[in-house]
């Protein structure tokens, strides 16, 4: 594996801008968005015809993109698809042509594209609620276009009040921010663990950042509507209020 840019330079706050590509590689593999740093990919590099091979497994649904670049696409359903257990999977022909023989059948792609999804029993529960997820973002979100419109909105009810004031400080640079994944930080760690704690009294869990870096993070999947995002900022207002 040859890493060809990051952003461990300013601790993986910001998407890196120049990917050199290089002809003789067999692809450029990257991660859409990154759950614990709160970033994400909003456009993805130009690599001509070197093929992307993309883990989407937590911004899948999210948004409209152009499929074109990529020759894999793989996505865990359990952040915006469906409940864990079951993986998306797009992948181009000339991509399952590559793959090595001598792979065990288990690991290999071709052995799921020949036999349809059904090499083994599928977890036929997890894909049917896929099924359902996929039906909702179609007929009553209205498609993935109108998705993207809410989680827009979403995301910029909590950074708009994240830059209008000092004392939350986001974790990730504004032009490599996270729609999924809101992370920020506040002055103490203390004050922080106290955060986390009244907030889940208010009926607001799940705020804790990842025990790698801390601090705290608002997953903002698809499925979270628009007025939880709103009453997270009203709560964080109030704390402000009470212990800033």
């Amino acid at each position: 594996v040859r890493v060809v840019a990051s952003s461990e330079d300013r601790e993986f706050t910001y998407i890196p801008r120049a990917i050199p590509v290089d002809g003789r590689a067999a692809y450029l593999h990257l991660t859409s968005n990154n759950t614990i740093r709160g970033t994400q990919w909003r456009s993805f590099p130009a690599t001509g015809p070197l093929p992307i091979v993309c883990d989407m497994s937590s911004d899948i649904f999210s948004r409209v993109f152009d499929p074109t670049p990529f020759g894999l696409i793989y996505a865990g359903a359990q952040k915006n698809a469906g409940p864990a257990g079951v993986t998306l999977v797009i992948v181009r022909d000339d991509m399952l042509a590559r793959v090595p023989a001598s792979l065990p059948s288990m690991l290999k792609y071709t052995t799921y594209a020949e036999k349809k999804s059904m090499y083994n029993t599928p977890p036929c529960f997890a894909i049917y609620v896929v099924q359902l997820v996929a039906k909702w973002l179609e007929e009553v979100v209205g498609g993935l276009d109108k998705m993207e419109a809410v989680n827009d909105r979403k995301a910029a009810l909590i950074y708009d009040y994240l830059d209008s004031q000092d004392f939350y400080r986001g974790t990730a640079e504004p032009g490599s921010r996270s729609r999924m994944n809101v992370t920020f930080r506040l002055p103490a760690p203390e004050l922080e663990k106290h955060f986390i704690e009244q907030a889940l009294a208010s009926g607001l869990g799940g705020l804790k950042g990842h025990r790698s870096v801390g601090g705290c993070r608002a997953s903002i999947y698809n499925a979270v509507p628009e007025q939880a995002v709103q009453s997270l900022v009203d709560f964080m207002k109030e704390f402000v209020r009470k212990n800033g």
